[in-house]
C-alpha cells in the first residue's frame, strides 16, 4: 500500500525509495549488474532470500521498469532476468552504498569488539 502512495508522490526521494526501498531490491539489481540470470541462478547468488520474496521483488522491479523479464517457450521452460537500461544506471548508485558501508564498517565492527 505504503509502496503505491509514494510511488505518485511529487518528492523525488518519495518515488525512488518506492522502487529501491525494500531489503532485497539493491541485493538483486546488484546481482544481474553483469549478467542475465535465472531465478535459481539469482537465488543461488543471493542465497538468504526466500523463493516467495524473490519472486515478488523480481516483480516489482519488472513492473518499474529495472529489469526485464524473458520468456522462452522450451521445454522445460525457460525465463530470464537482466537489468534494463534504466536499471543499469542504479549500479554506480548502488557500488556507492557498499563503499560507504565499507568506510564506516570497520569503525562498528570494532565499536561490538570492544562493547562487553
Amino acid at each position: 500500500m505504503a509502496r503505491n502512495i509514494f510511488k505518485y508522490s511529487d518528492c523525488p526521494m518519495h518515488r525512488s525509495m518506492a522502487i529501491l526501498g525494500s531489503k532485497w531490491k539493491p541485493i538483486v539489481i546488484y546481482a544481474l549488474r553483469e549478467r542475465t540470470a535465472r531465478f535459481g541462478q539469482i537465488h543461488a547468488i543471493i542465497g538468504s532470500i526466500s523463493k516467495k520474496v524473490l519472486t515478488t521483488t523480481l516483480k516489482e522491479l519488472e513492473e518499474d521498469g529495472i529489469l526485464n523479464r524473458t520468456e522462452y517457450r522450451e521445454l522445460p521452460p525457460r525465463v530470464e532476468y537482466n537489468l534494463t537500461d534504466k536499471g543499469r544506471t542504479l549500479i554506480p548508485i548502488i557500488i556507492q552504498l557498499a563503499k560507504w558501508d565499507n568506510e564506516h564498517y570497520e569503525e562498528k565492527r570494532e565499536k561490538l569488539e570492544t562493547t562487553p
